[in-house]
């Protein structure tokens, strides 16, 4: 079979269907190497099979999703898989696995595909070492870049998305998503309807949303990086309706909000654990909105951010205070550590003076760190006109940000 491959390659590849017809002679089980040059798309693989590319192109010419496996035990190894069709309503995509098991697809490099690789009830199965982009579109009509859909137990990692859209995770479970790299995209990574999943060491920057977990439960994210989350919808990770997480070890910076926590937990007697976090240079550190309580917020560091945590419940109904907040580093602190133990000798409260009127009116927030501001907070301080609102309260501030995991 290589022989043939190599004779018939010498030939110009992209006018024929050379490639689908070797695929549909080869035996089950067979490998298939194919040469350098360039094949045409639309290949459909129904058998266990192995393809693998030394310099070789699949083109889709333009016209609906390039490869389509719709069989167990498939490889795709050192392929470039380019130039897929454009209609959104049929997920046109470069890569596209339906109802199949024990699928891996390694070391791609998928480009002008709407969509990059979209997986419909796929399980245990494995997505490495690719280089996704799509179609040069406005972000919101880009395809996403890898789309799991109803797909369990399967391994994304060390894959690098570039202007794509989004890397969707829903009706999903058990899945490990790790050491990948997203860039410039909408939502870096998004959970709907998921649970059991693990996220960790992935780096995700330039995109307008880091990792949002929604309707979701039951998943550890854990030593990620999101950065340069920007614009009115930036934030490093978002929890909406999300019960028994664990956030622990991760780095978020430089977002419009660092963590952004909406009816979270959901479920009556369910907690979430944010633990060792570093939230640092945000615009808000941390974002509390709607019914959030009961969320085990511990030894994160709150450094360098505009505002380190915003409610924006409204007065008599503040939901932060009634989180568990203990032993986190606070850089606006102002107690004393007597017995040198590492923590505070009093309790680190939050209040909303006039100082925060920039987070309760946006037409304020221009006058962010002027002296007007700095004065009236100073003067409400001194003689506050009515009782400050209380955010939050740490009865264990740690001193020193060496006292964080």
């Amino acid at each position: 079979m290589k022989a043939m491959l190599l004779l018939l390659c010498s030939l110009s590849l992209l006018f024929a269907n050379i490639l689908q017809d070797a695929i549909n002679k080869a035996k089950a089980g067979a490998r298939l190497d194919l040469p350098k040059g360039i094949f045409k798309g639309s290949i459909h693989i129904d058998k266990p099979l192995m393809i693998v590319g030394h310099g070789s192109i699949i083109d889709g010419e333009g016209k609906g999703t390039v490869v389509t496996i719709t069989s167990s035990n498939v490889t795709l190894k050192n392929l470039t898989i380019r130039n897929s069709g454009s209609e959104h309503e049929k997920i046109d995509a470069g890569i596209a696995v339906k109802d199949a098991a024990f699928v891996r697809i390694e070391g791609c490099r998928i480009v002008d595909c709407l969509f990059g690789i979209d997986l419909q009830n796929v399980k245990n199965s494995i997505i490495k070492d690719n280089y996704i982009s799509s179609k040069p579109y406005d972000l919101g009509i880009r395809g996403d870049g890898v789309r799991l859909w109803y797909s369990n137990d399967n391994i994304l990692q060390n894959n690098h998305l570039y202007k794509s859209r989004d890397f969707v995770i829903w009706y999903s479970h058990g899945n490990l998503i790790e050491k990948n790299l997203g860039e410039y995209g909408r939502y870096s990574l998004h959970f709907m309807y998921a649970g059991k999943n693990i996220v960790r060491h992935n780096v995700y920057k330039h995109n307008s949303v880091g990792i949002f977990f929604m309707y979701s439960k039951d998943t550890i994210a854990t030593d990620n990086l999101i950065m340069s989350s920007l614009g009115t919808t930036g934030m490093g990770i978002g929890l909406k309706d999300a019960s028994n997480f664990t956030i622990k070890n991760n780095t978020i910076l430089y977002c419009a909000k660092g963590m952004y926590i909406d009816r979270s937990p959901f479920e009556p007697g369910a907690s979430n654990k944010i633990i060792g976090n570093k939230i640092l240079y945000n615009s808000i550190g941390m974002h509390f909105h709607s019914l959030s309580v009961d969320n085990i917020i511990s030894k994160n560091i709150f450094k360098g951010n505009m505002e380190n945590v915003y409610d924006d419940s409204g007065q008599g109904r503040i939901h932060a205070v009634m989180n568990k907040w203990y032993e986190n580093f606070w850089d606006d602190y102002q107690g004393i550590d007597k017995d040198g133990d590492g923590i505070g000798d009093i309790p680190y409260t939050l209040y909303y003076y006039a100082d925060k009127l920039w987070l309760l009116n946006p037409n304020v927030r221009f006058f962010y760190g002027s002296p007007v501001i700095s004065i009236l907070n100073f003067l409400y301080k001194l003689a506050p006109i009515s009782e400050p609102i209380k955010l939050l309260s740490d009865p264990r501030p740690l001193m020193h940000e060496e006292g964080v995991l």
